[in-house]
């Protein structure tokens, strides 16, 4: 009895557990709750694969019944064999045939939302955006906007937004779980998908595809915002001033440093192409720092001064000569100061 109620005590605890880790996560990073056109296909495939492998799950379960109550062993029929069956054609013509039925009820749908997720035919009607894949970053260009930005993607709410992505170095996979399906990022050819958002709001994204010791955190935001905040948003893009010079006297001092320790061949400020780190025109903006941090002053420091400890093997790290905390702080201060726009992720919401 005491057996039974330690086995019974587990498996309760283990239920339990799985209750509670089943709804953790965060509210826009998830597949099944779709607030766009790419998740409401994939939600939909998740749907009809979970009811075909529980329609498998329970012929077997029910085969196994049958079998373990018809054919269990009984007194006084030790040595009965049932009847062999091996050779049934009628048999072996049925469960061949289900699993093939089985196979096209998940193949045929999941094929034809490839397609139609990949489908680049009215590409030229709308917004297209170059994406790049970085080790650990992702990185935008808007193809005839002459907007320069990383991590955070800006998209006009309801309309296609085409991404054409390549990788600078492994393969990455691109993956907005609520608004969009995954597709690959490879170094070698360019792969096409357009993602489509139903409502404004904030959207992380992942990298899906193991790329190196940070590939957890290769983290970043799509930002849905109304047709006329998106246009304002280009609009205070495109007038950035890369000379510009801060107001903040403690600001030109970071700027006066993050010039001399040749920060500027790494990144770049307005619409200057980015060379081997983000490109910062919109820095300030941003409510991530490296993507996975909260963007304060004191996280910012310790990114300077430290990379490696918030993001294992970035390219930044050992790159540019030993800064002080002071000169860190003054640095972190010319950074927050690159504001261009007020369309914000906190302003589009869901943050």
């Amino acid at each position: 009895m005491k057996g039974w109620m330690g086995k019974l005590r587990a498996i309760c605890l283990l239920g339990l557990t799985a209750l509670v880790l089943s709804a953790c996560g965060k509210e826009n990073l998830t597949a099944l709750d779709p607030k766009g056109y790419g998740s409401d296909q994939s939600l939909y495939l998740i749907i009809l694969t979970t009811i075909v492998m529980l329609f498998v799950l329970a012929i077997v379960m029910l085969v196994y019944a049958i079998v373990l109550i018809r054919y269990r062993k009984k007194k006084g029929r030790e040595d009965y064999v049932p009847k062999q069956v091996e050779g049934n054609k009628t048999l072996e013509t049925i469960w061949t045939i289900i699993p093939i039925v089985l196979l096209l009820i998940i193949a045929v749908p999941t094929v034809t939302a490839t397609f139609d997720l990949a489908d680049d035919s009215a590409a030229s009607d709308n917004l297209n955006i170059e994406v790049t894949g970085n080790q650990y970053w992702w990185h935008f260009n808007y193809e005839g906007q002459e907007i320069q930005t990383s991590q955070d993607l800006y998209i006009p709410v309801g309309e296609k937004v085409y991404l054409n992505m390549m990788s600078s170095d492994v393969i990455h996979s691109f993956w907005v779980p609520t608004i969009s399906g995954k597709m690959d990022v490879n170094p070698e050819n360019e792969n096409t998908m357009y993602i489509e958002a139903q409502e404004e709001g904030v959207y992380w994204g992942k990298c899906a595809e193991f790329c190196g010791p940070s590939h957890s955190l290769m983290d970043f935001k799509v930002v849905a915002v109304s047709q006329d905040e998106f246009d304002q948003w280009v609009e205070d893009m495109q007038n950035v001033d890369p000379e510009a010079q801060p107001e903040d006297a403690v600001a030109q001092e970071g700027e006066e440093l993050f010039q001399e320790n040749n920060c500027m061949s790494c990144h770049s400020v307005g619409s200057s192409p980015a060379q081997i780190g983000p490109n910062l025109t919109n820095f300030g903006d941003r409510s991530q720092l490296a993507g996975v941090e909260d963007l304060t002053k004191d996280n910012l420091v310790q990114w300077i001064t430290d990379p490696e400890s918030i993001k294992p093997g970035n390219k930044m790290t050992g790159q540019y000569p030993e800064v002080s905390e002071d000169e860190a702080g003054k640095i972190a201060e010319y950074l927050l100061q690159l504001q261009p726009s007020e369309i914000t992720p906190e302003s589009a919401g869901n943050e």
